[in-house]
């Protein structure tokens, strides 16, 4: 594997995989569709993986959504058909919405526009013939998310809380999420560009923490105050409460792997 495409270069993932790659040995070469143009040219290129897309888990323009997250991923898929690239791209563990479990093979009942646009992907590219791999990342954290603003997982939110007021503010609803960190997520996308293996992944820990305890630890260790909060009313009915990757699959193809535990990295 020596040219790699990364579309959504600038965003979060991007920041932290391209370089990541680079240091790896693998050229990279960066996309990003806001900087202007369609689809990136494929010439000389050995994979591209995806990670562009709408991120907004509060957009409820279903057109828009499934335009940047379905159609130009589709089209893009395509391309790389045509002319036989490596494919991988990111999905979301927003598609199993209330699930007490997360297999990459049962059904799903997304709550937001975005989490459907990633299942309507997930289960468009079943049918089709060319290799693929495409990732469930559950909640990632680390570099780079500030950039999110109201997107970005509790761990950054409640940093800049630290911050800006010495006070962390955490929903009174008991929650409690898969916490991946951003370096796990690079290493996983580095490992399964040397596998053939096609299919949808799950990508965490495999390990579920509570959003109170992740709270508590930053507080002990920053002297900040923990103060509860009611959930905002834009949130509820599309709020995941619980996650917990089933990492079998994953592992089953790349091997065991250290993951960083998200109470040790705050």
């Amino acid at each position: 594997m020596k040219r790699v495409l990364v579309t959504g270069s600038e965003g979060f993932i991007g920041k932290n995989l391209c370089p990541y790659l680079s240091k790896r040995g693998i050229e990279v070469e960066e996309y990003d569709i806001k900087n202007g143009g369609d689809l990136p040219p494929l010439n000389g290129i050995d994979a591209v993986i995806h990670l562009g897309a709408n991120s907004s888990t509060t957009e409820t323009d279903l057109k828009k959504i499934l335009k940047e997250n379905f159609i130009f991923s589709g089209t893009l898929y395509q391309l790389c058909a045509a002319m036989d690239v490596k494919f991988q791209y990111a999905s979301s563990a927003s598609v199993y919405g209330l699930a007490e479990t997360f297999e990459e093979d049962q059904f799903c009942v997304p709550l937001s526009p975005y989490a459907y646009s990633k299942y309507m992907f997930d289960n468009w590219i079943l049918n089709e013939d060319h290799p693929y791999q495409g990732f469930r990342y559950f909640n990632v954290y680390g570099p780079h998310e500030e950039d999110k603003g109201e997107q970005a997982s509790p761990i950054t939110k409640f940093i800049k809380q630290v911050r800006e007021d010495g006070e962390i503010k955490v929903f009174r609803t008991k929650a409690s999420r898969d916490f991946v960190n951003v370096e796990d997520v690079c290493e996983v996308h580095y490992r399964m560009l040397h596998h053939d293996d096609s299919g949808i992944f799950n990508v965490g820990t495999g390990n579920s923490v509570s959003f109170k305890d992740i709270a508590d630890r930053m507080a002990e260790n920053s002297g900040a105050k923990v103060k509860q909060i009611t959930m905002p009313s834009n949130l509820k009915g599309q709020y995941q409460k619980f996650t917990k990757a089933d990492i079998t699959k994953l592992t089953s193809v790349i091997g065991e792997m250290e993951w960083k535990q998200v109470l040790e990295c705050i």
